[in-house]
């Protein structure tokens, strides 16, 4: 099949998913490249161009010549040329389950976890009732309506879109100003509100290998630039630190990994995946699993990689042996 780096996307971490990209160009130079504009339309991108894009994170990509069409034209062609994608996307459509249900409807082959454990991954209530009936532990849900009461109990909670990247419109609430500022935040995209855990941020990447082994990764360690780790301690401060192996006591990183592998399957993960914790004082705390974590030179899940011994090369053509295999199975079923 010929390998393709779909990238970008339409949702706001599009700039996570082009820097992304660039990693994934230079380890793969002969994939072609296809730019999910903002625009909503895909485009042919040239590596020139792609690996010249200075700021990722903060600019978005140019785009290049006449659009192939939308993302539905643009798998039309993918499945007409027999191409593989590797996706290189985060939020919204792109990691909901939507596209990858149109790829699966479209019988184009993809790296990634199929439509349904995108979905359940996607919505935080939804994955921590899932991966909670596994034995995964995770942080009681609380509603807008009963947040006073909460906030009175546990003294902080925290607020976040219930459908959307951690990395955006967390809201810290200490008080009834936070309350209102989520209320109005609510307005626009769903919240998910929770009792405020003290601890260190911990994220254990998960892996399935050529022969259907599923194996979970180093832990890292994860200590934010001024305590809290969004989007701009992620991806722009000098002094957020991030550790591979973690250095956390040998029973807790094996219960991180323990926990990792259990929502990853509780979820229905393919090919990687990525969950995040809090590692606290009264143990673990989950947060949530990404299926299509980033891959920038600066992403956790790379570090974790590393740590692993598994060159990042190595990685993505397994990762693209995988979707093939799958593509190949499902056309042969039908």
């Amino acid at each position: 099949m010929r390998t393709t780096i779909l990238f970008g996307g339409p949702s706001r971490e599009r700039l996570v998913a082009v820097a992304s990209a660039q990693g994934l160009s230079r380890t793969l130079p002969e994939a072609d490249l296809w730019f999910w504009a903002p625009d909503g339309w895909v485009y042919v991108a040239s590596q020139g161009v792609l690996l010249g894009h200075e700021r990722p994170f903060e600019l978005d990509l140019p785009t290049e010549g006449a659009p192939i069409g939308d993302i539905e034209a643009a798998l039309d062609v993918a499945a007409r040329e027999d191409r593989v994608l590797l996706l290189s996307l985060h939020g919204g459509f792109a990691e909901d389950g939507g596209l990858q249900a149109l790829c699966e409807a479209k019988g184009v082959a993809f790296t990634g976890s199929g439509s349904e454990a995108s979905r359940l991954a996607f919505g935080k209530i939804l994955a921590k009732e899932v991966v909670g009936r596994a034995g995964v532990s995770v942080p009681e849900s609380i509603f807008l309506e009963g947040a006073q009461s909460a906030l009175a109990d546990y003294g902080r909670l925290i607020a976040k879109p219930a459908e959307d990247g951690s990395s955006y419109g967390l809201i810290f609430v200490d008080g009834p100003a936070d309350l209102a500022a989520v209320a109005e935040a609510a307005k626009e995209m769903p919240y998910v509100i929770e009792p405020f855990v003290q601890g260190l941020e911990s994220t254990c990447g998960v892996l399935e290998l050529a022969d259907g082994e599923v194996i979970a990764l180093p832990p890292v360690e994860i200590r934010p630039s001024a305590g809290k780790f969004d989007y701009k301690s992620k991806y722009l401060a000098k002094d957020t630190v991030e550790i591979c192996p973690a250095t956390f006591a040998p029973e807790i990183n094996a219960a991180l990994q323990d926990q990792a592998l259990k929502a990853h399957k509780a979820l229905g993960c393919r090919g990687y995946s990525r969950s995040d914790f809090i590692v606290s004082d009264h143990g673990l705390v989950y947060l949530e699993t990404n299926t299509l974590p980033g891959l920038t030179a600066s992403s956790l899940y790379p570090k974790a990689l590393k740590a692993q011994g598994i060159e990042f090369g190595d990685f993505l053509r397994g990762q693209l042996a995988l979707a093939e295999a799958r593509a190949r199975q499902a056309e042969t079923a039908a």
